[in-house]
């Protein structure tokens, strides 16, 4: 059995957790999610802890269990604590503004670019060259991240673009005569 799969997931104070014959829903202070259970797991609450188990011995429902453990681990931190990524943008004259549910980004291009947030993200700009996406749904979350980063990812030359705050930019060195 997996080994991740036998952990079961604590639930902390005020996370709420409803299991459906298809689907499971997670409520905290930061919202609510839902996701579509799969039928090689089986799912029971017992006394606010979550425990996953095979529903037979195929090592697929083996390796359901685990991913279903990690995806609902994940739920329930992100209706507790939430989620957040960190882009820092490098290069001179790159701005970045958070207005309301749009970030509004001047990166180089002759154009301004606008990214709306969809709902349930929340995007803040504590700085002109930082920009910090948080939500609860940690696959939106980073997926946000990666759309805006793709705007203008890091030239190898020169470093400018935009990144995330904890990569590494390795540069190549230039041409020589």
């Amino acid at each position: 059995m997996s080994r991740v799969g036998k952990m079961p997931v604590n639930l902390p104070q005020g996370v709420d957790v409803t299991v459906g014959a298809d689907s499971i829903s997670v409520k905290g202070s930061l919202g609510t999610l839902v996701r579509q259970s799969n039928k090689l797991v089986t799912v029971k609450n017992e006394a606010g802890k979550l425990s996953f188990a095979p529903a037979n011995e195929s090592a697929e429902a083996d390796a359901m269990s685990g991913t279903m453990r990690a995806l609902v681990a994940n739920m329930v931190s992100g209706v507790s604590k939430g989620f957040e990524r960190k882009l820092n943008l490098v290069g001179v004259g790159f701005r970045a503004q958070a207005q309301g549910q749009k970030l509004n980004l001047q990166i180089g291009f002759s154009h301004p670019v606008v990214k709306d947030m969809p709902a349930g993200i929340k995007v803040e700009c504590p700085t002109q060259t930082e920009i910090v996406i948080k939500g609860a749904d940690r696959q939106v979350v980073g997926q946000i991240a990666a759309e805006v980063r793709a705007f203008r990812p890091p030239e190898p030359y020169k470093g400018k673009g935009i990144r995330y705050s904890d990569e590494k930019v390795s540069l190549k060195e230039t041409k020589k005569k």
